[in-house]
Protein backbone atom coordinates (compact mmCIF):
# COMPACT_ATOMS: atom_id res chain seq x y z
CA UNK A 1 0.00 0.00 0.00
CA UNK A 2 1.55 3.21 -0.56
CA UNK A 3 1.40 6.53 1.41
CA UNK A 4 -0.79 9.12 -0.05
CA UNK A 5 0.94 12.49 -0.90
CA UNK A 6 -1.56 14.10 1.61
CA UNK A 7 -0.29 11.59 4.10
CA UNK A 8 3.34 12.34 3.75
CA UNK A 9 2.88 16.51 3.57
CA UNK A 10 0.49 15.54 7.03
CA UNK A 11 4.11 13.72 8.58
CA UNK A 12 5.74 16.16 7.39
CA UNK A 13 4.06 19.46 8.98
CA UNK A 14 3.61 17.14 12.05
CA UNK A 15 7.65 16.51 11.86
CA UNK A 16 7.47 20.51 11.66
CA UNK A 17 5.79 20.83 15.14
CA UNK A 18 2.26 20.98 13.33
CA UNK A 19 0.09 19.83 16.09
CA UNK A 20 -3.47 20.12 13.67
CA UNK A 21 -1.40 18.10 11.09
CA UNK A 22 -0.98 15.59 13.78
CA UNK A 23 -3.97 15.14 15.44
CA UNK A 24 -4.85 14.17 11.78
CA UNK A 25 -3.16 11.13 11.95
CA UNK A 26 -3.71 9.49 15.26
CA UNK A 27 -7.78 10.55 13.55
CA UNK A 28 -6.76 8.36 10.56
CA UNK A 29 -4.92 5.81 12.49
CA UNK A 30 -6.04 5.48 15.94
CA UNK A 31 -8.93 2.31 15.00
CA UNK A 32 -6.01 0.59 13.78
CA UNK A 33 -3.68 1.20 16.40
CA UNK A 34 -6.35 0.05 18.78
CA UNK A 35 -7.15 -3.11 17.24
CA UNK A 36 -3.14 -3.88 16.80
CA UNK A 37 -3.01 -3.44 20.07
CA UNK A 38 -6.32 -5.41 21.60
CA UNK A 39 -5.24 -8.37 19.52
CA UNK A 40 -2.06 -8.78 21.24
CA UNK A 41 -3.79 -7.90 24.84
CA UNK A 42 -7.47 -8.89 24.17
CA UNK A 43 -8.38 -6.14 26.71
CA UNK A 44 -10.08 -3.01 25.89
CA UNK A 45 -8.81 -0.82 28.29
CA UNK A 46 -5.05 -1.66 28.27
CA UNK A 47 -5.13 -1.43 23.94
CA UNK A 48 -6.25 1.75 24.62
CA UNK A 49 -3.97 2.62 26.78
CA UNK A 50 -1.24 1.11 24.83
CA UNK A 51 -2.42 3.13 21.88
CA UNK A 52 -2.03 6.29 23.24
CA UNK A 53 1.10 5.92 24.42
CA UNK A 54 2.13 4.54 20.90
CA UNK A 55 0.64 7.96 19.91
CA UNK A 56 2.79 9.94 21.93
CA UNK A 57 5.96 8.18 20.95
CA UNK A 58 5.18 8.62 17.60
CA UNK A 59 5.12 12.28 18.13
CA UNK A 60 7.96 12.24 20.36
CA UNK A 61 9.66 10.01 17.78
CA UNK A 62 8.94 11.86 14.20
CA UNK A 63 12.50 13.21 14.43
CA UNK A 64 14.00 10.09 13.75
CA UNK A 65 11.04 8.80 11.19
CA UNK A 66 12.22 8.84 7.58
CA UNK A 67 10.35 11.28 5.83
CA UNK A 68 8.95 9.55 2.86
CA UNK A 69 8.24 6.59 4.72
CA UNK A 70 5.11 5.41 5.22
CA UNK A 71 3.32 6.12 8.95
CA UNK A 72 1.17 3.31 9.79
CA UNK A 73 3.98 0.41 9.31
CA UNK A 74 5.91 2.34 11.48
CA UNK A 75 3.34 3.37 13.90
CA UNK A 76 2.27 -0.24 14.33
CA UNK A 77 5.77 -0.95 15.16
CA UNK A 78 5.78 1.16 18.16
CA UNK A 79 2.01 -0.30 18.87
CA UNK A 80 3.15 -4.02 18.33
CA UNK A 81 6.41 -3.39 20.84
CA UNK A 82 4.74 -1.77 23.76
CA UNK A 83 1.68 -4.50 23.67
CA UNK A 84 4.02 -7.19 23.45
CA UNK A 85 6.53 -5.84 26.80
CA UNK A 86 2.50 -5.34 28.38
CA UNK A 87 2.07 -9.02 27.64
CA UNK A 88 5.28 -10.13 29.22
CA UNK A 89 5.38 -7.82 31.70
CA UNK A 90 1.77 -8.66 32.60
CA UNK A 91 3.55 -12.61 32.65
CA UNK A 92 6.33 -11.77 35.27
CA UNK A 93 3.51 -10.28 37.81
CA UNK A 94 1.39 -13.14 37.12
CA UNK A 95 4.31 -15.06 38.05
CA UNK A 96 5.17 -13.02 41.16
CA UNK A 97 1.52 -13.60 42.68
CA UNK A 98 1.58 -17.37 41.82
CA UNK A 99 5.09 -17.66 43.48
CA UNK A 100 3.70 -16.13 46.67
CA UNK A 101 0.44 -17.94 46.79
CA UNK A 102 -1.92 -15.70 45.14
CA UNK A 103 -4.27 -16.63 42.42
CA UNK A 104 -3.76 -14.96 39.59
CA UNK A 105 -6.18 -13.06 37.72
CA UNK A 106 -7.33 -14.38 34.11
CA UNK A 107 -6.35 -12.15 31.27
CA UNK A 108 -8.53 -13.14 28.74
CA UNK A 109 -11.72 -11.48 29.45
CA UNK A 110 -15.20 -12.80 29.75
CA UNK A 111 -16.27 -10.59 26.90
CA UNK A 112 -13.95 -12.32 24.23
CA UNK A 113 -16.20 -15.27 23.18
CA UNK A 114 -19.38 -12.81 22.69
CA UNK A 115 -16.61 -10.91 20.65
CA UNK A 116 -15.48 -13.08 18.35
CA UNK A 117 -19.17 -14.85 18.21
CA UNK A 118 -19.75 -18.58 17.66
CA UNK A 119 -18.40 -21.69 18.81
CA UNK A 120 -15.88 -22.15 16.49
CA UNK A 121 -14.70 -18.18 16.29
CA UNK A 122 -14.09 -18.54 19.78
CA UNK A 123 -11.93 -22.12 19.48
CA UNK A 124 -10.04 -20.09 16.72
CA UNK A 125 -9.41 -17.25 19.39
CA UNK A 126 -8.11 -19.78 22.24
CA UNK A 127 -6.34 -21.67 19.92
CA UNK A 128 -4.12 -17.94 18.64
CA UNK A 129 -4.12 -17.04 22.33
CA UNK A 130 -2.54 -20.00 23.54
CA UNK A 131 0.50 -19.45 20.86
CA UNK A 132 3.80 -17.26 21.92
CA UNK A 133 3.31 -13.59 21.41
CA UNK A 134 5.54 -13.17 18.51
CA UNK A 135 4.02 -15.74 16.84
CA UNK A 136 0.28 -14.31 17.84
CA UNK A 137 1.61 -10.69 15.99
CA UNK A 138 2.45 -11.70 12.47
CA UNK A 139 -1.27 -13.64 12.41
CA UNK A 140 -3.16 -11.00 13.60
CA UNK A 141 -1.22 -8.17 11.41
CA UNK A 142 -1.32 -10.31 8.41
CA UNK A 143 -5.03 -11.96 8.94
CA UNK A 144 -6.73 -9.99 11.37
CA UNK A 145 -5.24 -6.05 10.49
CA UNK A 146 -4.92 -7.90 6.75
CA UNK A 147 -1.53 -5.68 6.25
CA UNK A 148 1.51 -7.26 3.27
CA UNK A 149 3.83 -9.03 4.01
CA UNK A 150 5.85 -5.65 3.35
CA UNK A 151 4.29 -3.80 5.51
CA UNK A 152 4.70 -6.39 8.73
CA UNK A 153 8.25 -6.29 7.45
CA UNK A 154 8.40 -2.46 8.24
CA UNK A 155 6.29 -3.15 11.95
CA UNK A 156 8.55 -5.99 13.29
CA UNK A 157 11.73 -4.92 11.78
CA UNK A 158 12.25 -7.57 9.99
CA UNK A 159 12.98 -8.74 6.32
CA UNK A 160 10.45 -9.47 4.23
CA UNK A 161 11.73 -13.04 3.76
CA UNK A 162 11.66 -13.35 7.57
CA UNK A 163 8.14 -12.47 7.77
CA UNK A 164 7.22 -15.24 4.91
CA UNK A 165 9.08 -17.81 7.71
CA UNK A 166 7.33 -16.48 10.83
CA UNK A 167 4.14 -16.41 8.96
CA UNK A 168 4.68 -19.94 8.13
CA UNK A 169 6.11 -21.03 11.00
CA UNK A 170 3.31 -19.42 13.28
CA UNK A 171 0.15 -20.92 11.10
CA UNK A 172 2.35 -24.05 11.26
CA UNK A 173 2.27 -23.86 15.39
CA UNK A 174 -1.48 -23.01 15.12
CA UNK A 175 -2.55 -25.80 12.79
CA UNK A 176 -0.44 -28.15 15.45
CA UNK A 177 -2.80 -25.96 18.44
CA UNK A 178 -5.79 -26.43 16.28
CA UNK A 179 -5.26 -30.29 15.78
CA UNK A 180 -4.45 -31.31 19.11
CA UNK A 181 -7.31 -29.17 21.19
CA UNK A 182 -9.73 -28.65 18.16
CA UNK A 183 -9.75 -31.85 16.02
CA UNK A 184 -13.27 -31.16 14.56
CA UNK A 185 -12.50 -27.73 13.75
CA UNK A 186 -12.51 -27.45 9.80
CA UNK A 187 -9.57 -26.11 8.05
CA UNK A 188 -9.83 -22.14 6.97
CA UNK A 189 -11.79 -21.44 10.41
CA UNK A 190 -9.09 -19.64 12.03
CA UNK A 191 -9.11 -17.61 8.97
CA UNK A 192 -12.86 -16.78 8.69
CA UNK A 193 -13.04 -15.82 12.27
CA UNK A 194 -9.98 -12.86 11.44
CA UNK A 195 -12.71 -11.98 8.66
CA UNK A 196 -15.30 -11.20 11.40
Amino acid sequence: MHESTDERELVHSARGGDGQAFDELVRRHQQVAFRAAYLVLRDAQAAEDVAQDAFVRAYRGLGGFREGEPFRPWLLRIVSNLALNEVRSAGRRRGLLERFGFAAPSTEPAADRALVGGETRAEVWDAVNALPPDDRTVLYLRFFLELPEKEIAAVIGKAPGTVKSRLNRASGRLRAVIDARYPGLRPGAWQEAADE
